[in-house]
């Protein structure tokens, strides 16, 4: 006669193996991606982290909410049809004291896709400090295509979890140049507060745009 699997496997499952299997399940059922929320002027944007894909730029990024520096900030370039970028001057356009520039994570398969959080930079393929966009369209020409200046691309580091509808309203706000920024909104959209979201036992999001 032929027995049933859970007859064949019942005597493995001591009560010590079993809190064992459980001690060895608990973290990666509990190691959710982090999340932050960006609340601004216009209401609230949840994001989420990948740290498997940037963990320097997630690392410096956390560490720049923690420190409460995007607190006050705005949105200083809002491009529809392209993104919004913020994170890195006040309503006054007083641009804030950052830390050391990090390295360029572009080429972990994450592509510039609608709903992507990208970090700033200038032409310095490695000069990303605390800025960071949020991509509006697809735009894939800002991708990692090759480890030099001009095709390092721009790091791809979280996604809009909720709050693209304020992302939206951002991009309605008439915008002007001030001084020599242009795209400015009229009414500035500022960061209020930004801060790290306590975990929850989640399973972890995988990134949706991953490169072909």
């Amino acid at each position: 006669m032929i027995r049933s699997l859970s007859s064949l496997f019942a005597p493995l499952f001591t009560p010590s193996v079993a809190i064992l299997f459980a001690l060895l399940i608990a973290p990666a059922a509990l190691a959710a991606n982090p999340k932050v929320e960006i609340k601004t002027s216009l209401g609230a944007v949840v994001i989420e982290l990948y740290p498997e894909n940037a963990p320097k730029t997630v690392e410096n990024f956390l560490q720049y909410v923690k420190d409460g520096f995007y607190d006050g900030t705005i949105f200083h370039r809002v491009i529809p049809g392209f993104m919004a970028q913020g994170g890195g001057f006040t309503p006054n356009f007083q641009q804030k004291p950052v830390r050391p520039a990090i390295r360029n994570e572009a080429g972990n398969g994450l592509r510039n896709a609608i709903g992507t959080v990208a970090m700033a930079r200038t032409a310095d393929a490695h000069s990303a400090t605390a800025q960071f966009f949020i991509n509006v369209s697809d735009n894939d020409f800002l991708d990692f295509k090759s480890p030099d200046d001009k095709g390092y691309g721009y790091t791809v580091f979280a996604r809009v979890a909720s709050g693209m509808d304020v992302v939206q309203k951002m991009l309605l706000v008439p915008t002007a140049t001030t001084g020599p920024h242009q795209n400015v909104p009229r009414q500035p959209v500022v960061i209020e507060r930004a801060r790290l979201l306590e975990e929850t036992p989640a399973a972890k999001t995988k990134p949706a745009a991953k490169a072909p």
